[in-house]
């Protein structure tokens, strides 16, 4: 693994395994064109777990899985069915795919596509544009990619190609790395009705909705990469000695690992919830569309925080070209880039603080979704649009039923003061408008969030309570850092800075016999637990 990740060596083998034990084709393969292999379904729950398992190995495998669901997207969407039997086909025989969508003046911004589609006579068209930023973009046997059709009407459109056609010109990989993330140019790329996969609104909705299936992968890949350097680090560190102590009894240390566990069980606990109103999702439910952009943002951060902590333990440790560490440290910073920066998922979210906190809806208990069935709605999620419409249901007696962890109440009293605050201080136009205030004010609404679905799934996995109360710690610390922000601004008002200067005051209760006994019984004790072969 760390000598391929060093000389940047395209995963062959990697991607010959999966072909050869149709590993892809049992994931992303609907149960409807399956052609009877009852192993074959589109199962978030799994999916998610293989995010997480592959990268634990190597970013880069995850990435050709995440590719690859990205370029199946548009077509499980559209109604051509030719082109739905032909990826089930290629899936069997081993193939990967990829999303062409961004470009290189425009990035992931769609409005400014340029690719176009000109008519070239009996419902044929020639595409021609080029692609940039588009991973498996080099061996992908289909391409969904998104142009404009130039025949008066300028509508968006889904087709598909494949890397093989003469006129597909594989220009170069654009990034420095074992994957392949490619720029490519069609030149009269010869489109029949048969690689035609959706045009108009029909087209941007898939754009947007395969944005929405792609996004919630990148959460438990953070989390695979973590985990994996987190056993390197504890083996390494309690097996060492430095000034005439082993490293592990050095209280700096020892602080950096429970933080760095805590937030992992966190993120591992909010990803397996978040996955339950993913799966049960519809058109009367769509929580969905909040839980998944907070997954994307937060707990890729978390993942960068649990590097941070580790590394200023490891030290000169984690650039050896031969541990993974030097791998996840090299990669940790790229999910929180991908479908979205944190900027803008943070912006997404903040739609849907009115409602979340003023307007709650009654819903019936969401059971733990384990069943082994495919996710068909996904495929049908409907129109991108009616974001402020969606409503959640009350956060309240959620945290209300844990308020006995002196944590979890101190953090429902930071989210009350941060519920009136918004309610009797909120933010003018001025402040909406610009991100050096709403992101903060947005991480704050991200955190609460955040917090009810880890005592959702606490509570459906019955996490001990002295857990989740030391993970109500760092969460009571996080909160207060961004009220501190909006504090420090020169453009917050009065009566802002006076709801900030209380949420600060709100202290996480120490625990130190608590915290003593999860250190010796949960975290030191991954000291050996696993290491990867020589």
């Amino acid at each position: 693994l760390t000598e391929e990740f060093n000389r940047k060596v395209w995963y062959r083998g990697f991607v010959d395994f999966i072909g050869a034990e149709r590993i892809f084709s049992k994931l992303l393969t609907p149960r409807a064109y399956a052609d009877g292999d009852p192993d074959c379904r589109w199962d978030t729950a799994r999916n998610s777990e293989y995010s997480e398992l592959l990268a634990f190995y190597g970013l880069g495998y995850w990435y050709c899985f995440q590719v690859t669901i990205l370029g199946l997207g548009p077509i499980w969407m559209s109604a051509n069915e030719a082109a739905k039997r032909r990826a089930a086909e290629f899936l069997r025989q081993g193939a990967i795919f990829a999303f062409g969508l961004s470009e290189r003046e425009h990035g992931a911004d769609i409005y400014g596509t340029e690719t176009a589609l000109t008519p070239a006579g009996e419902g044929a068209w020639k595409a021609n544009g080029e692609k940039y930023y588009i991973g498996n973009g080099n061996e992908a046997e289909m391409v969904s990619t998104l142009g404009r059709i130039k025949d008066g009407s300028d509508d968006y459109a889904f087709f598909v190609a494949n890397y093989r056609h003469k006129a597909y010109e594989l220009k170069q990989n654009v990034i420095s790395h074992q994957e392949y993330v490619a720029n490519f140019a069609l030149h009269d790329y010869p489109i029949g009705a048969e690689d035609l996969l959706s045009r108009g609104t029909a087209a941007w909705d898939a754009a947007l909705n395969t944005v929405n299936i792609g996004k919630f992968n990148i959460g438990p890949a953070s989390i695979g990469v973590v985990e994996h350097c987190f056993y390197e680090a504890i083996t390494h560190a309690a097996n060492r000695v430095l000034y005439g102590m082993r490293v592990t009894d050095m209280p700096h240390v020892r602080r950096n690992f429970m933080d760095a566990w805590l937030r992992l069980v966190g993120m591992k606990l909010y990803q397996r919830r978040a996955t339950d109103y993913f799966r049960g999702a519809s058109e009367t439910d769509r929580r969905y569309l909040l839980y998944n952009p907070t997954s994307k943002m937060k707990v890729t951060l978390q993942a960068e925080e649990v590097i941070n902590l580790l590394w200023d333990v490891i030290a000169a440790k984690g650039f050896e070209k031969d541990t993974y560490f030097s791998m996840g440290a090299t990669d940790i910073r790229g999910p929180s880039k991908l479908e979205g920066t944190v900027h803008v998922n943070v912006q997404l979210i903040r739609k849907f603080m009115s409602n979340y906190f003023f307007n709650p809806a009654d819903y019936p208990p969401v059971a733990p979704a384990t069943a082994p069935a495919d996710d068909e709605f996904l495929f049908r999620q409907g129109p991108a649009k009616g974001l402020g419409s969606i409503r959640f249901h009350d956060y309240g007696p959620t945290f209300a039923a844990a308020a006995r962890l002196p944590n979890v109440a101190a953090f429902s009293r930071q989210i009350a003061l941060f519920k009136e605050m918004l309610a009797q201080a909120g933010p003018d136009k001025a402040q909406d408008l610009d991100p050096s205030f709403s992101l903060p004010l947005g991480e704050m609404f991200a955190i609460v969030v955040y917090g009810q679905l880890i005592l959702e799934q606490a509570g459906l996995d019955r996490i001990a309570d002295e857990i989740v109360n030391q993970i109500f710690d760092f969460m009571v610390r996080d909160f207060a850092h961004f009220a501190l922000q909006i504090y420090g601004m020169h453009a917050a008002r009065d009566d802002q800075r006076a709801f900030c200067r209380e949420i600060l005051l709100i202290k996480a209760v120490p625990a130190p016999e608590q915290a003593d006994r999860i250190w010796k019984e949960r975290v030191l004790a991954l000291n050996g637990e696993y290491r990867m072969n020589d």
